[in-house]
């Protein structure tokens, strides 16, 4: 039982559940928890937590300009095993752009007349057409960097992802990365549609400029979603016997590079057996000209059967925020194990133009992009572990560690073995260092 909500949990149904026993011992259950609550004890835990909190918002203070500035920075409480989430929205409220649409949305009010003012016993099984993730993830951003209070508990956004995304119901760890493109995949489809009564017209005429900009559609309509992180990929494929090329155009939010195997075995950044393993590296792996195996062979419509081929990618358009996922984790035969390679990227001028279709056709600075945001998953699996988050906020940089916030540096950050990067365009000239 969720001792702040009172929602009781089934392991066997893998659900809340609402329905109490035939001698009501749920409802005894919570009445001695709310008696709890009312205890000396209660009271001793209460006092306890407002010192840790105010020692907290005094640690969170620090020297500007020789004045002293709050940190208005707020950490995600995580729910039980939930720092998969935590980090992903954490990096999204640092994108700026994307946060900003959300924010400004109108507010849906999602209860009516008769249950307003109580207190609700989530289940999943009480059906979808009362949610609104696009609702939940507005207030999840609303409540982060207000400075109102130290760490937000995302409850309510974590009960709408386990009512629309069944494989992450339970408290089990997940792959940020999967969830992220989940996230992003439900928040488009959703805007797409309309959500509790607010057309789909009146959304996108919140950013209208996003949408018009955007010529990158993924299933469907644009949004705010494709307009900030779609891109368009070239695959190019090459027929070895015929020389038949095929060239197909797909649409892509994130790109996903391997790190090259020569890179695998060297583990941290001051290790002296080789090379430090760089994002251009990966990125030359991913752009780079392949020939696929005899378990991919390419069905060329000139020979009517299966060849040996060539495969390339091309960027044919860049996103405004490139979001970079390592792949990090590798099926075996009977286990999924961990590349723990050190990655070195750069925080400022990262430069995608060697890789686009046409670069030409590009200005000295729109291929330009800056790091806003970066994941990191700390262990050994993607079942087991840590996910934290560094971000940059008006300067500075930050390291979101669930519920703590702390101040970091760049030095810090740019020894993070990164899981998932996020780069934002540059829009205007500031400094001419590249990768």
């Amino acid at each position: 039982m969720d001792c702040s909500s009172y929602s009781t949990y089934c392991y066997r149904c893998d659900d809340f559940v609402v329905n109490d026993t035939k001698l009501g011992l749920v409802q005894k259950v919570r009445e001695h928890l709310q008696n709890l609550e009312n205890s000396a004890f209660a009271a001793d835990r209460h006092r306890k937590r407002k010192l840790l909190e105010n020692s907290s918002l005094n640690s969170k203070l620090l020297k500007v300009n020789g004045s002293t500035t709050a940190i208005c920075a707020t950490g995600l409480r995580n729910l039980g095993n939930t720092c998969f989430m935590n980090a992903i929205l954490q990096s999204l409220s640092n994108i700026e752009q994307f946060c900003c649409y959300f924010k400004e949305l109108p507010a849906v009010e999602l209860r009516n007349g008769k249950t307003a003012g109580r207190r609700t016993y989530h289940t999943r099984s009480q059906g979808d057409n009362n949610v609104s993730l696009v609702e939940e993830f507005r207030k999840t951003l609303c409540a982060l960097w207000q400075g109102s209070q130290t760490a937000f508990s995302p409850e309510s956004l974590f009960y709408v992802v386990w009512k629309i995304m069944p494989s992450f119901r339970g408290y089990q760890q997940q792959d940020a990365h999967e969830f992220m493109r989940y996230l992003l995949d439900h928040l488009h489809l959703e805007l797409q549609g309309g959500f509790n009564g607010i057309s789909r017209s009146a959304i996108l005429q919140e950013n209208s400029a996003l949408s018009a900009s955007n010529k990158c559609c993924i299933n469907g309509a644009s949004t705010v979603v494709t307009a900030i992180f779609g891109g368009i990929l070239q695959n190019e494929v090459n027929c070895l016997i015929c020389g038949t090329e095929s060239r197909k155009f797909d649409p892509f939010l994130d790109l996903s590079l391997d790190i090259p195997s020569q890179f695998r075995s060297k583990r941290s950044k001051n290790q002296e057996n080789g090379p430090v393993c760089s994002l251009r590296d990966c990125l030359r792996s991913f752009t780079d000209l392949e020939e696929l195996d005899e378990t991919e062979l390419y069905m060329c419509h000139k020979c009517k059967k299966k060849q040996k081929s060539t495969k390339k990618f091309w960027i044919q358009k860049l996103p405004k925020v490139l979001c970079l996922h390592l792949k990090r984790f590798h099926w075996t035969a009977y286990l999924r194990n961990k590349v723990d390679t050190y990655v070195e990227f750069p925080l400022r001028g990262l430069d995608m133009k060697c890789y686009l279709l046409e670069p030409e056709n590009s200005g000295p600075e729109s291929c330009l992009y800056d790091l806003a945001a970066v994941v990191v998953h700390h262990g050994s699996g993607v079942g087991s572990g840590h996910y934290t988050a560094y971000a940059t906020h008006e300067g500075r940089w930050f390291h979101f560690n669930d519920s703590t916030v702390t101040l970091t540096d760049e030095d810090t950050v740019v020894k993070a073995k990164a899981y998932i990067l996020f780069y934002v365009e540059r829009q205007a000239k500031a400094g001419s260092d590249k990768l």
